[in-house]
């Protein structure tokens, strides 16, 4: 009984590599690259993450379904697509410029841009944020991508020894020297569009849901509540 069973899991190791194999020789060949496939909670379907998005690919690489995927759970539509990128996203916690709440009740990840109205507001209220328990973690997200002044100055915000005090000291008219190279806003701006980012503020909730736009402080703490 015992050879039937690892007989049967090295078949299905077998086969789910070859699976694999084909679907990231289908994907590179449309140009798609760091492929990553990942099991899916849907039979058939496999789940795909790259530098172009989140994706669902059949087992044989033949059909490519892209959107999000939900799950019907108590009543509620739990978006399983932007919770698929989650820890990611928690990977780049210590490049993070964090405004952390005392009484921390909830922690959530912006995309922003020093130029951007929406989020020069809510980053003005961060101390109303924090004071319902709201930590706020930025991300750089240059919306006019990573070949504008913009983009280099971000850099050199998010490259400062002191990155809280550089960004506070943009956010107040003082911008810095703008670098060469956006490296680090690179890497971010690449996981703004894995997520679909198309506008900033983007907020990432603690449980990895995805909201756009700006949301006063009474209410997104009023969204994280109803969340949980």
């Amino acid at each position: 009984m015992k050879k039937s069973i690892l007989l049967f899991s090295a078949v299905f190791s077998t086969a789910a590599l070859a699976s694999n194999a084909v679907i990231n020789q289908n994907l590179a060949a449309l140009g798609m690259t760091n492929v990553q496939v990942q099991a899916s909670p849907l039979k058939g379907i496999q789940s795909v993450v790259a530098d172009q998005g989140v994706f669902y690919v059949s087992d044989d690489g033949n059909y490519i379904l892209r959107g999000d995927l939900f799950e019907l759970k108590n009543g509620d539509l739990v978006n399983l697509s932007e919770r698929m990128l989650f820890d990611k996203l928690n990977a780049f916690a210590d490049q993070m410029i964090v405004y952390p709440a005392k009484n921390e009740k909830y922690v959530v990840t912006v995309f922003m841009d020093i130029t951007c109205h929406y989020c020069h507001l809510l980053y003005s209220k961060k101390q109303e944020y924090n004071d319902l328990g709201i930590t706020l973690r930025f991300l750089a997200f240059p919306r006019g991508g990573l070949e504008t002044q913009t983009a280099r100055q971000m850099e050199a915000i998010w490259q400062a020894k002191d990155r809280n005090e550089a960004l506070d000291k943009a956010e107040n008219g003082e911008l810095p020297k703008a670098l060469k190279t956006p490296d680090i806003v690179a890497r971010h701006y690449a996981l703004g569009r894995q997520y679909g980012v198309r506008g900033t503020p983007s907020i990432i909730t603690d449980s990895g849901e995805m909201l756009g736009g700006y949301l006063p402080p009474k209410e997104l703490l009023d969204v994280l509540q109803d969340s949980q």
